[in-house]
């Protein structure tokens, strides 16, 4: 085969490679789980009355291998006055550090819930559709004395009308740095 043959043959085969790959990442982008993937889901979450009173939740953390690295378990107590809710967590880790958020829950003019909270950068937008919560916000997380900024993509799923389970996947730059896994239960 001649030379000017086997370099036309390579630069053929990483073409096609290219565009296979260029195809795939166009599937995937086009493929996401939408909150309302889950519209016909039952029960179906009402955010008022689920984070309405006293509730639980507990929990894992998880590193970017997956290795569980923290345990917790949390007291919320969840109050509504004029359409705004307010959810105060309590949460208790298994090396003993203590952590307190509260969240606002606003409601949007487009649907859903603007979300804000003592350690959130900015806010999120709280969405539900069927059984499922999907929020995404950034929060700002305790590290060797200073906090990083930790973007969180929350995925709620109410499977019984007391029992709702939550993943969160924690990136940074783009790229996974941890999981939570929890279980939030309705007193």
């Amino acid at each position: 085969m001649a030379k000017g043959s086997t370099e036309t043959s390579r630069l053929n085969k990483t073409s096609l490679l290219a565009c296979l790959l260029l195809f795939a990442v166009g599937l995937t982008a086009c493929s996401s789980v939408e909150v309302t993937d889950y519209a016909e889901n039952k029960p179906t979450l009402d955010v008022t009355t689920f984070f309405s009173g006293n509730l639980t939740a507990h929990g894992i953390v998880k590193d970017r291998q997956g290795k569980v690295i923290r345990y917790f378990n949390a007291d919320l107590v969840g109050t509504w006055e004029n359409g705004i809710g307010r959810l105060e967590e309590d949460f208790f880790f298994d090396d003993g550090e203590l952590e307190q958020r509260t969240w606002i829950l606003t409601p949007h003019e487009q649907g859903g819930y603007i979300a804000t909270a003592n350690d959130v950068t900015g806010s999120g937008h709280l969405k539900t559709s069927g059984n499922a919560l999907f929020m995404e916000y950034v929060l700002q997380i305790p590290y060797k004395g200073d906090t990083l900024d930790i973007h969180v993509d929350d995925r709620m799923y109410l499977v019984q009308d007391k029992i709702l389970m939550n993943e969160s996947i924690l990136t940074k730059f783009g790229f996974q740095v941890g999981s939570v896994s929890l279980v939030i239960l309705k007193k």
